[in-house]
């Protein structure tokens, strides 16, 4: 007579799916200079809303999963990365911009407009925002899964934050400006929310262009020239 057992329940399914997908996706990052493939839009797992960090992976599986996606953020390059952009449906993200430090005038110019300040190295687990303003802003933002294009998006201007560090420890606070918009971008990853959901579609522009003709540039002049609204909520 054989022992019986318990049927795994779908949590449990999902969990040990989730644990050993990051263990392959660990095992090849050592043969790829520590760097993680990132999917891109179309792939179902940037559709999903993702499961919460709650034992899937170890301590020190958890470490080297977030060490592995920054290495992978900063090789990109880009200011944030969130678990389902390398195929995990788990609700984390790291994000690091480090800003100029000495920018010229016309780079601390822009800096200024966009509220733009160093923000992080972080690691944010199960986060959650919300609006704690009804002022907007509204700029260009790109993302690594959409690799080449931006897009205008209103955002509130400032958010609150909640969440857990990789150490467990609750995170509350709020944030403005830039790294309000990092947050954002990155937690609506974890709900299967793409930045192009929320875009002025009008104002979709390849890198190149928005270097040539927006980067320096209010948003309402590119409104004015690409034929989209800017909401009246937006500070800029």
């Amino acid at each position: 007579m054989t022992e019986s057992t318990e049927p795994m329940s779908t949590t449990d399914t999902r969990d040990a799916a989730i644990r050993d997908h990051v263990r392959r996706l660990l095992e090849a990052a050592d043969a790829a200079e520590g760097l993680l493939p990132i999917v891109e839009a179309g792939d179902p797992v940037l559709r999903m809303p993702c499961a919460p960090v709650d034992g899937q992976l170890d301590d020190a599986e958890l470490n080297a999963f977030a060490d592995a996606m920054q290495r992978t953020m900063r090789a990109a390059p880009g200011v944030g990365l969130a678990a389902p952009q390398v195929g995990v449906p788990l609700r984390m993200f790291v994000a690091e911009d480090p800003v100029p430090t000495q920018p010229d005038e016309s780079v601390a110019a822009r800096l200024a407009l966009r509220r733009r300040v160093p923000f992080g190295p972080r690691v944010v687990l199960n986060a959650e925002y919300s609006a704690t303003t009804d002022r907007t802003a509204s700029f260009f933002e790109g993302c690594l899964s959409i690799p080449g294009y931006q897009a205008v998006v209103d955002r509130p201007l400032t958010i609150g934050l909640t969440g857990q560090d990789l150490g467990g420890a609750a995170i509350d606070e709020e944030l403005t400006g830039w790294p309000a918009r990092i947050v954002a971008h990155e937690s609506d990853h974890l709900d299967g929310v793409l930045y192009l959901d929320a875009a002025q579609m009008r104002s979709l522009a390849t890198n190149d262009a928005v270097a040539r003709w927006w980067g320096r540039a209010d948003t309402r002049e590119a409104a004015a020239a690409l034929g989209f609204e800017v909401p009246a909520t937006s500070v800029f």
